[in-house]
Parts: structure tokens; C-alpha cells; sequence
């Protein structure tokens, strides 16, 4: 059966989508704050050899860039957008981030060693947005879930996850920030508005199609 996601998601968006991912996917190589990437901190290569499991959780989400790749590389060029076993992978690695995530959260949700005298302001700003965005994905996927199909729902899960560390990183690093702080910004605000877009469009009530 033709994939009728695939249909509905105008080419011109796929490409788009595309190009931001493989971008997403490079900036995990770029210095993100203090001459540190994303490999970096998951290689425990962090200045002053502080590199420790804090660093690792932190760099690890990045890589959900090449699971998204896949997914823009089957929209545009294979019938079906994904494979059962393709998204069990993908949930599996989108639910081993959010769980890092909130542990590299905890220090800061309890204001643990020097976070304890964090400013009420500086304290939201971290904890807010990761939470905020796990939160509202989880929910409308539960509440819209049947109107999203599977593939999209995977898009959903990996920018949320994708979203949540990033979020935490553009607060902390902001004053470090280096070129690759600006280019995962500008990767967060195509995956926001891609979620939006989503949940908007599953508005529209129709049954989900189970692909192959």
C-alpha cells in the first residue's frame, strides 16, 4: 500500500527537513562551548580532564541526529517512510535519552553542590525548558497518538528528545557559546516549529495506517 504520510508531506519539506538533519548531524562534531563538541563530551575529552557521566549524558542526545537522517533519506527516496524495526530502534534510543536527560537534570532540579545558590530566574531557565518540552510531547502523543502516524510519531519522539537536551546545553553554554551553539539554536527552532506543524496537522482527524 502506498504510504499515505508520505503523500501529505510536501517534497520541498522533506528536502528541508533533510538538510537540517544532516546539519544536526555535523554540529555533533562542532565546538559547542569552551572548544567542546558533543563527541567530545561522549569521548570524556573535556578541558582540564573534568570529563566524567555528566558530560557523556550530555553529548549523547546529539547523535539522535542520524536516526532522524535516516528517516528524511526514506521520505524522499522509499515507499514506506520507516520499518517496524526501524522504529522499535528509534524508541528505544529516544527513551535511553530522556532518561539521561532528567539525570543530568537532577542536580539542578535539587540545586545539588554549587547549584544550591542558583538564582530563582537562572534555575527555571534550566530546568523549565527540558522538562516543559518532554512533558507536552508526552501528552499530546497520549492524547493524539491514533492521529499521528507511526513514522511521524518517531520525528516527534526524536526532536523532543533531541529538544530537551539541547535546551539545557543553549542555557548553560550561552556564555561559552561557540559556533556550534549558534547552529544547534537555529536546529532547536526548525524542530519546534516541525512539531507544531505536526500536532496541528493531526488536528485533522483521520485513522493511522500501520506501514511495513
Amino acid at each position: 500500500m502506498n504510504s499515505i504520510e508520505e503523500s501529505r508531506t510536501p517534497a520541498w519539506f522533506n528536502l528541508v527537513a533533510l538538510l537540517v538533519s544532516l546539519l544536526a548531524g555535523a554540529a555533533a562534531f562542532l565546538p559547542l562551548a569552551v572548544n567542546t563538541s558533543p563527541w567530545d563530551a561522549v569521548i570524556l575529552r573535556v578541558p582540564g580532564d573534568q570529563g566524567n557521566w555528566w558530560h557523556l549524558l550530555v553529548g549523547a542526545p546529539f547523535f539522535l541526529a542520524f536516526p532522524l537522517i535516516w528517516l528524511r533519506l526514506r521520505s524522499l527516496g522509499s515507499k514506506h517512510l520507516s520499518t517496524s524495526v526501524g522504529r522499535r530502534l528509534i524508541w528505544g534510543a529516544v527513551a535511553l535519552s530522556i532518561c539521561g536527560t532528567i539525570l543530568v537534570e537532577v542536580p539542578f532540579l535539587f540545586r545539588l553542590g554549587n547549584l544550591s545558590h542558583m538564582r530563582t530566574g537562572r534555575w527555571l531557565s534550566v530546568i523549565c525548558p527540558a522538562f516543559g518540552v518532554m512533558i507536552v510531547c508526552a501528552a499530546l502523543l497520549i492524547l493524539r497518538g491514533s492521529q499521528i502516524f507511526p513514522t511521524r510519531a518517531c520525528v516527534v519522539g526524536l526532536n523532543a528528545a533531541y529538544l530537551a537536551n539541547a535546551a539545557i546545553c543553549l542555557f548553560i553554554y550561552a556564555p561559552m557559546r561557540n559556533s556550534g551553539w549558534f547552529v544547534i539554536m537555529a536546529i532547536a527552532a526548525f524542530m519546534t516549529l516541525e512539531l507544531v506543524w505536526i500536532f496541528i496537522d493531526s488536528l485533522r482527524f483521520r485513522p493511522r495506517y500501520d506501514q511495513g
